[in-house]
């Protein structure tokens, strides 16, 4: 039976798939409502399944749609992993949390970003400090974000991004881009002027599901960097803390970080690894963030883009909205057979590699 019946066509059926596998599984659940709404009027819940026992000191956390839009490959992953009986597998002492839509919002109106606009993993800075400055994103800001989407439009902001890149170097283009910036609230990847609703979800999952804990390791899947299907472990940890070496001690050599120059991201600010470490102090973790291919960089940026200036400026209901709407789904969820199933089979490698990592802690 292919995996992909296990992966939902929108938030709705997702969460649905989700509930019903994690009551099928035995699985406890517990509910956070966002205090918004989806495009249907439908609510809109970040959902816990917890399976072990209850006083397990050593947990394996999965979180989905910590950007919405990426929502169906992590939904779908953590479905199946009950729908297969893979929940099964668990170590003696070992628990599973399943953290579901963690940005329900994001995930029901197909957006990267929470209800404020927020990229929600660059969302965990410190607000009373000063906030870090992405000089590259203000000086492309009109580029990046323009105020109408057409050809010409399109083609200006491309020659200006080529000219960037060129000056300063490719990677110095993407961070300008993608690394986060605090500057412009209705921007791409704004980080935001305060915690959001689902930062502070997270965190409260947290500190109930793992602080008890001795031993953690956090999984946030995501989609749309690297080659397809590919799966790609990224630590965003410093590369001098103790959860990074132990998370490169469970998974090895493959582990990737942006402050090494080994991944395919950017250097980011204000990622959600870092701020789950910091709200479990006494919890030895290790976290990564497996980012599954989907397909170029710039077609993902554009579709990022487009989305932003839809929200923004445009119509969602005009036949560029629906069009827009269409391309960013497919940029971050490629909706194929053989995509699902390398998306699987690697959160299956990673997921028991991490699993034999806390049994051995």
């Amino acid at each position: 039976m292919s995996v992909s019946q296990h992966f939902g066509h929108d938030y709705a059926a997702a969460r649905a798939k989700f509930l019903a596998a994690a009551r099928k599984a035995g699985a406890v659940l517990r509910h956070y409502q966002n205090p918004l709404r989806g495009p249907k009027g439908e609510r809109l819940l970040a959902d816990v399944a917890w399976y072990g026992p209850t006083d397990a000191k050593r947990v394996l956390m999965t979180v989905s749609a910590t950007h919405g839009n990426e929502g169906f490959c992590g939904s779908g992953i953590q479905v199946a992993w009950f729908e297969n009986g893979m929940h099964k597998e668990l170590p003696q002492g070992v628990a599973l949390a399943a953290v579901h839509a963690i940005n329900p919002h994001g995930f029901a109106w197909v957006r990267r970003v929470t209800e404020d606009n927020v990229d929600l993993n660059r969302n965990f800075v410190d607000y009373a400090a000063p906030l870090p400055d992405n000089p590259g994103y203000g000086e492309l800001a009109e580029a990046i974000c323009p105020p109408e989407w057409n050809d010409a439009t399109l083609a200006a902001s491309r020659a200006l991004f080529e000219a960037y890149g060129k000056k300063h170097g490719p990677m110095a283009l993407q961070t300008a881009l993608s690394g986060g910036q605090y500057s412009h609230p209705m921007g791409i990847f704004f980080g935001g002027h305060a915690p959001t609703w689902s930062r502070r979800t997270l965190i409260a999952i947290a500190k109930r599901y793992l602080a008890p804990a001795k031993a953690c390791a956090v999984v946030d899947y995501h989609t749309g960097l690297g080659p397809y299907g590919h799966g790609e472990l990224i630590s965003v940890v410093p590369p001098d803390d103790a959860a990074f070496a132990r998370t490169r001690d469970w998974l090895g050599g493959e582990i990737t970080s942006p402050d090494l120059g080994s991944s395919k991201s950017a250097v980011v600010v204000g990622a959600n690894q870092p701020g789950i470490l910091a709200a479990i102090p006494d919890t030895e973790c290790a976290a990564i963030a497996v980012e599954y291919g989907t397909f170029s960089l710039e077609e993902v940026l554009e579709a990022l883009r487009a989305d932003n200036w839809l929200h923004a400026n445009g119509d969602l209901d005009s036949p560029l909205g629906r069009k827009i709407k269409d391309e960013v789904r497919r940029a971050l969820y490629p909706d194929k057979d053989d995509w699902r199933e390398m998306v699987w089979q690697r959160a299956v490698e990673v997921n028991r590699r991490l699993l034999r990592g806390l049994a051995e802690s």
